[in-house]
């Protein structure tokens, strides 16, 4: 693994790099008054877990990490504790190393800076449950076919008025409408403020649908960098929403019985060394329009020459204009979308929000610009398809660890291009409207309903347990099976106030 300065093994050389790397960190931190970084890392269960660390010690916990417990990998959305057959207990110890070149201030936390953490065990090798190094792992195996993938999240939130455990919308006005930017315009200009001076390239924000609820869309970047940005931008949020004496809810389902919080996945596969379309010179955004590259861009588009890295997902003879490859990509993510679920809706509340006719993508299928499709292809306009075109995965949501996410989505796509899958015909309907029968007629199946079921496709999906690894799998199916045991028996409405502040 080498991402962010990581090595797959700590040895002296490199303990001796990342400090140094880290001292001259410190001091320019310490210049702009930081005086702590708070190391993040993502759980199973999708919450965002800290150890944080005086800008004094930055340099010790780049070369030797910050200690922790392995039993987090365990931990259910209310802080109790299940064990698998590779993690559980009170023993055990692994090293939190921050990736210095993800290390920003945090604009909404003044004093304070965040760097995402890579989980180290002692002897300095990287911790096979490590969700960040498992997805570093799967973009080298693109790579390594001379492939990438640009990604980003959408971010849903619902924001409420603080005090108590209920959900009380801080904004009444319609869906969509511009009543609720003036209604808290103060509010979302400071978020845009705190997330242009952490780095965050917004391209968009709206008023979703629920009452209080907002989305968010940033540019697309390589996909650990991706995950590193939906982290940032979360806990973004989060303190803006506080010192607005506001609380943000990412709940897959804040109240049972309206809309939930989505967090649509973007993904474009980018195949290298062929001539490069002409037009656009944007990459893909998390609403699909040429937008830049994000915090993690730092590599150009174009070579010299006009030759690089070229989108897949267009200017093809495949289905919708995708070239071969990137019709397989999308073919092979289709396939294993029931599998997909127990890592990108992990949830029990994630299937109160999964139902048909709610945009939320509750059958396998795809269709150009369809909304109601699991997986939805967007073209991009007339003249920057060539830069805009991508997929977009609409049944994950907001209780997803990203990392693991997108892990096991480049894990499918890989498969699929490896066994030159092809899409079946696209749905340009509701298909929740269509009868059993004519769904059935044209190969839609709807997608697992809960997470039991999940989990049992998860299970017997073997190429995503090969690809995660299996600790990381038996893991995943162990949290999940313990949250499902957590809420058996539980009412839609005692589900969501279980989960509403949790993510």
């Amino acid at each position: 693994m080498e991402d962010s300065g990581h090595p797959a093994v700590l040895d002296g050389p490199a303990r001796a790099r990342l400090g140094a790397r880290a001292a001259e960190a410190a001091r320019r931190l310490a210049g702009e008054d930081i005086v702590a970084v708070a190391l993040t890392w993502v759980d199973v269960s999708g919450i965002t877990r800290t150890k944080t660390v005086p800008v004094s010690r930055l340099e010790h916990a780049a070369a030797w990490g910050v200690g922790m417990s392995p039993v987090f990998d365990v931990f259910l959305l209310d802080d109790s504790i299940v064990s698998g057959r590779y993690v559980g207990g009170p023993t055990g110890d692994l090293r939190l190393h921050p990736a210095l070149d993800r290390l920003v201030p945090m604009a909404a936390l003044p004093g304070w800076a965040h760097a995402p953490a890579t989980r180290y065990a002692q002897d300095g090798t990287v911790h096979p449950l490590d969700a960040r190094a498992l997805l570093t792992r799967e973009a080298a195996r693109l790579a390594a076919d001379g492939r990438s993938v640009r990604a980003a999240f959408e971010i849903e939130w619902a924001v409420s008025e603080s005090g108590g455990d209920d959900f009380s919308p801080a904004c009444h006005g319609p869906a969509y409408g511009m009543t609720r930017i003036s209604e808290l315009s103060g509010y979302l200009r400071d978020l845009l403020k705190a997330l242009a001076a952490s780095g965050v390239a917004v391209e968009q924000l709206h008023p979703e649908y629920a009452a209080g609820q907002y989305e968010i869309s940033v540019a697309a970047e390589d996909p650990v960098g991706a995950a590193d940005t939906a982290v940032l931008v979360r806990e973004t949020i989060r303190a803006v929403s506080m010192a607005h004496d506001m609380v943000a809810s990412f709940s897959p389902k804040v109240e049972a019985d309206t809309v939930g919080n989505g967090a649509h996945v973007h993904l474009s596969l980018w195949q290298d060394g062929t001539e490069a379309h002409g037009g656009s010179e944007g990459l893909v955004g998390a609403e699909g329009r040429a937008g830049g590259e994000g915090r993690a861009g730092r590599e150009s588009l174009f070579a010299a020459g006009g030759r690089g890295p070229v989108n897949a997902m267009a200017g093809g003879d495949g289905a919708a204009g995708m070239t071969a490859a990137g019709e397989a990509f999308a073919a092979g993510i289709l396939e294993r979308l029931p599998a997909l679920l127990a890592v990108g809706a992990p949830a029990v509340a994630s299937y109160l929000r999964l139902v048909p006719s709610h945009w939320a993508g509750a059958f396998a299928c795809w269709g150009p610009e369809n909304r109601e499709a699991a997986l939805r292809f967007i073209t991009g306009a007339e003249g920057e398809r060539a830069g805009a075109a991508n997929l977009e995965v609409k049944c994950f949501d907001g209780a997803a660890n990203p990392y693991l996410a997108l892990a096991a989505l480049l894990a499918a796509g890989r498969h699929g291009i490896g066994a030159e899958l092809t899409l079946p015909e696209p749905i340009g309907v509701d298909p929740g409207l269509l009868s059993p029968d004519e769904r059935a007629a044209r190969g839609i199946e709807p997608l697992p309903s809960s997470l039991a079921d999940a989990v049992a496709a998860f299970e017997a999906d073997t190429v995503l347990r090969e690809a995660l690894g299996e600790a990381a799998a038996d893991t995943v199916a162990t949290v999940r099976r313990g949250e499902i045991a957590l809420l058996d028996g539980a009412t839609p409405q005692e589900v969501a106030a279980v989960t509403r502040w949790r993510h």
